[in-house]
């Protein structure tokens, strides 16, 4: 199965106090292939050096760089189908070149894509992927 993860469903896979850590873990297992682009993860390296000492955000973004489970994703046309929030359109790029199963968020503005016939991006929240998994 191949994915792709938002950021604010990433960030709370990190704590392995999470209910969410599984998610985090079940990568690691190789269980899921992780799609990710440049764009993607510079946003995650970003985002989680607000919340993670250097090191443990170095950590991560080198198991991505070395997974055999991550499939890097260099997307060469940008849809712009997401509007209210543009920065998101690296995740659905990257969905729709990789041919993921599904881009896992939380977040609302992903929402129009329910209504759009082509591309077609499977949109699951990350209570609903955690169960896929279990």
């Amino acid at each position: 199965m191949k994915i792709v993860l938002d950021t604010n469903c990433l960030l709370r896979t990190m704590s392995i106090n999470s209910d969410y850590y599984c998610i985090l873990k079940a990568l690691q297992q190789g269980r899921y292939t992780l799609c990710c682009s440049n764009d993607i993860l510079l946003e995650y390296e970003e985002v989680l050096m607000r919340f993670f000492h250097r090191q443990i955000v170095g950590n991560f973004l080198n198991f991505i760089f070395y997974s055999t489970n991550v499939l890097m994703i260099t997307p060469y046309f940008k849809w712009n189908l997401i509007t209210s929030d543009p920065d998101d359109n690296k995740f659905v790029d990257c969905a729709f070149i990789a041919g993921a199963d599904c881009l896992v968020t939380n977040d609302k503005h992903f929402a129009v894509l329910k209504n759009i016939d082509f591309p077609k991006i499977n949109i699951v929240d990350i209570d609903t992927f955690k169960k896929i998994l279990t």
